[in-house]
């Protein structure tokens, strides 16, 4: 009987993953031993990191989005369904029409901004980490003509595991900056970054590593932006506009852009076996396999990890060849072969036209550069083509 492996999320740690796995097991797909199929609650594909952009209208939503059915190679079954229930034990996943049966899962479902998590938040914040919320602080940026941008960061409660993107607000904080200075209003608007007193292992930094941490403020300061540490949100006010902090601090705000709580999808929360703080659902991940521990023939990638790497695209990149590796050694070869090394690879957008190239792993802490603009252009390469390529499994 033909091996199942299912793959669960149609983001790009599951597309790129499905893709590759057709590449590494294509004989025994070929005769009929292994068969592939990608569970997606939806028929589309969306770039989400661009999402920032589109609060600068920068993108627009049909130039983020392709069909998921186009990005996947022939050789895979796509589904369109919700995993409502992983049974590990009996290994099934329980969907909305189905019970499926798998040899080998993959899960990448991605986390959720889970903005009620804070007193007031959900109510006087933006955030941009999905389409819709990003346009609605597209049109607040549009509409602004003096007053005050308050950024805030909130990490998840469970130790040691980072916030979604962890580049993302001090990216976003500089295209304001550009944004502001375009519309010719930058000395209208007070631009404050705030950072929460413990990030995974630093405390009362800018940044949750020390090098970039220790940059910043020459960043900030050449770009006349403001900065506090140890500022970690606690509840907002929505009718007075002023956000409060663990530490007794209050900062007042015209707009509050916000990196939310984040927390797993109700799937993986409910299947129980994970241990993380706060009900937010991280699943027990070993950090080399990358397997799910206590399980058998389960792998996670992506957003849905316990470990201490980026909740980021350039994560799953880096992840995705090691659960490929191992799947198809395990069916080989009865056992594992490859290590994730904890690498993380991505270029961050510091200001429209400036862009620095960083890369980390689980022993070497990202080493800040100059930003320049070959930096940007290989980003915008990525944003506007590059992308696509590596969800296919081409790049």
């Amino acid at each position: 009987m033909a091996k199942q492996i299912l793959i669960v999320g149609g983001g790009v740690g599951g597309t790129m993953t499905a893709n590759h796995l057709v590449a590494k097991l294509y004989p025994e797909i070929l005769a009929e031993e292994v068969k592939i199929k990608l569970l997606s609650d939806s028929p589309w594909h969306y770039y989400k990191p661009a999402f920032m952009y589109v609060a600068f209208n920068m993108f627009f939503k049909d130039e983020l989005r392709r069909k998921e059915r186009s990005l996947l190679r022939p050789e895979i079954d796509f589904e369109i369904d919700s995993a409502v229930h992983f049974d590990f034990k009996n290994k099934t996943v329980k969907t909305l029409r189905a019970t499926l049966h798998y040899d080998y899962l993959v899960i990448a479902t991605g986390c959720l901004p889970a903005p009620e998590r804070i007193e007031g938040l959900k109510e006087a914040g933006d955030y941009f980490y999905q389409y819709k919320p990003a346009l609605r602080l597209s049109e607040k940026f549009q509409k602004l003509q003096k007053g005050r941008v308050l950024i805030t960061v909130s990490f998840p409660k469970t130790p040691n595991v980072p916030h979604q993107c962890g580049i993302a607000p001090m990216e976003t904080t500089f295209i304001l900056d550009d944004y502001l200075r375009s519309r010719g209003i930058r000395d209208k608007v007070e631009i404050v970054y705030t950072y929460p007193k413990t990030a995974q292992l630093q405390t009362c930094a800018l940044f949750l590593q020390k090098p970039t941490s220790e940059a910043l403020p020459y960043f900030f300061e050449s770009k006349g932006i403001k900065y506090k540490r140890g500022f970690t949100l606690s509840k907002v006010d929505p009718e007075a506009k002023i956000a409060y902090s663990e530490e007794g601090e209050k900062e007042s705000f015209d707009i509050l852009m916000a990196t939310p709580p984040i927390r797993a999808v109700d799937a993986v929360i409910d299947s129980g076996i994970s241990d993380a703080a706060d009900n937010e659902g991280w699943l027990p991940t070993d950090r080399e396999t990358l397997k799910v521990k206590g399980t058998e023939g389960v792998y996670v990638l992506g957003d849905t990890v316990d470990l201490p790497v980026s909740k980021a695209g350039g994560t799953c990149h880096n992840q995705s060849p090691v659960i490929v590796n191992n799947i198809a050694s395990e069916i080989r070869f009865s056992r594992t072969s490859d290590i994730y090394e904890g690498r993380v690879v991505a270029i961050a957008q510091m200001g429209m036209e400036a862009g620095m190239p960083l890369w980390y792993n689980y022993k070497e802490d990202v080493q800040p550069l100059p930003p320049n603009k070959l930096g940007s252009l290989m980003r915008k390469g990525f944003n506007r083509g590059i992308y696509w390529a590596v969800a296919r499994g081409i790049v």
